[in-house]
């Protein structure tokens, strides 16, 4: 533990981890820009690039047209998030040889506490070099570390320092704060971009020091001016984290409580013109989403359903729910309200998008008997289909309505996040 009892916290990215792995798996293309997106999409985006792709005009997020315009050999590989989520739980295991505090924050970065392992293991920058070793030695990432006393600290000196560097370390303290982290631009700091940093500009705050040298008084002051009288606690979370303030702990365990089980998908609206074209893909969505609910013990009282629609220019959408009379994670009631609210809501238009949640969610240990229905058996049969899915993948067991051209089970089966496995 350092002065003051302050901790010891790191932040670890995955330099371009999609690509990463894809170059670590095609040591052929070891010299070559590399990109990830699919490769039959020009008109996809691009998820992730080398930094070879990077130097020579390619960016995350754009076409994948505009990407091979810029850079004709652009090598394109279609994604495999299975594999990507399989190698970032394997680097969690890595972490977790040299501290139980991990925390993912996201899919190629996690927060660490190594305060109780800097006895054990050296300094915060040799227990670095050493994850980075191993990591680059496993899965053929190369990873960059943030480091601070506090959760916040870290990720600002990975986002503005660590990538920057050769190595890859950089440590943000308070005693070397003000000569690095607060001479950047206010939008270098974490959680501002294009829209506060216009707010911030208009109060003639355009460096992070600017935020931080200010009271807090003064600042919610500003703020009031600026942006009204709601902006309090805006102003205290921005003012904190200038000053690198933040008490939460890494917590090794980010799963809490389910409060919503839903599923949606985007659409190609050309297709999706007919009610019944539509209502194939609302009941694929309720087939997966209760099957989610039964999985993680649930049944929910309410049905939500939400559409995009679009005549070719403006898009419209809507959403509504339904409380049903009882709880339930059975497909053939969840659909039946579903429908219902679709058939009321639905203007006519092309759908683009369409979405299914099931809220107010609570155990299903003991569920309501009616008079009229055999519930016990109904819920025996879908939790076998479940069994079978399980084992032998979704599409072992489908709804007949999902092989006609406009069904996309099939296409969700292959794909996790709206991306190939």
């Amino acid at each position: 533990m350092g002065k003051s009892g302050e901790r010891t916290i790191f932040l670890i990215d995955g330099q371009s981890f999609y690509a990463s792995i894809e170059k670590a798996a095609h040591p052929e293309l070891k010299e070559l820009p590399v990109a990830v997106g699919d490769p039959e999409r020009r008109s996809g985006i691009i998820l992730a690039a080398c930094p070879i792709a990077k130097s020579r005009g390619v960016t995350t997020a754009e076409r994948i047209g505009q990407a091979l315009a810029k850079c004709p050999d652009l090598q394109v590989i279609r994604p495999r998030m299975q594999t990507y989520i399989a190698i970032s739980l394997f680097i969690t295991e890595i972490f977790e040889s040299f501290t139980d505090l991990v925390e993912p924050y996201s899919i190629d970065e996690q927060f660490l506490d190594v305060t109780g392992s800097l006895a054990c293991f050296g300094t915060a920058e040799e227990i670095a070099r050493q994850l980075q070793t191993r990591i680059l030695l496993s899965t053929g990432v190369w990873t960059r570390c943030g480091i601070g006393p506090t959760k916040i600290l870290a990720k600002m000196a990975m986002d503005n320092f660590s990538k920057e560097r050769s190595d890859g370390l950089f440590r943000l303290s308070f005693d070397n704060i003000e000569d690095t982290l607060w001479r950047l631009p206010v939008h270098r700091m974490f959680m501002v971009a294009s829209r506060m940093t216009r707010h911030f500009t208009r109060m003639g705050l355009h460096t992070i020091g600017d935020i931080a040298r200010l009271e807090l008084a003064e600042f919610k002051r500003r703020m009031r001016w600026e942006m009204g009288k709601q902006s309090d606690i805006q102003a205290e979370y921005y003012w904190q984290t200038a000053r690198g303030i933040d008490p939460s702990p890494v917590v090794p365990s980010i799963r809490s409580k389910l409060k919503s089980v839903s599923h949606g998908k985007a659409m190609r609206s050309s297709l999706y013109r007919k009610r019944e074209d539509i209502e194939v893909v609302l009941l694929e969505l309720v087939v997966e989403v209760c099957r989610r609910s039964r999985r993680h013990g649930y049944m929910g009282n309410v049905v939500t359903v939400g559409a995009a629609e679009t005549d070719g220019i403006k898009s419209t959408s809507f959403h509504r729910q339904m409380t049903l009379p009882q709880p339930t994670s059975l497909s053939h009631e969840v659909a039946a309200a579903a429908l219902s609210l679709f058939r009321q809501h639905w203007s006519g238009l092309a759908v683009s998008h369409l979405h299914i949640s099931l809220t107010q969610l609570i155990d299903d240990s003991a569920y309501q008997l009616t008079l009229f229905e055999d519930r016990v058996k109904a819920y025996s049969l879908e939790k076998a289909a479940d069994e079978i899915k399980d084992r032998f993948g979704s599409i072992a067991i489908m709804r007949a309505s999902s092989l006609l051209p406009t069904g996309v089970a099939r296409e969700r089966s292959e794909q996790i996040g709206g991306h190939y496995k």
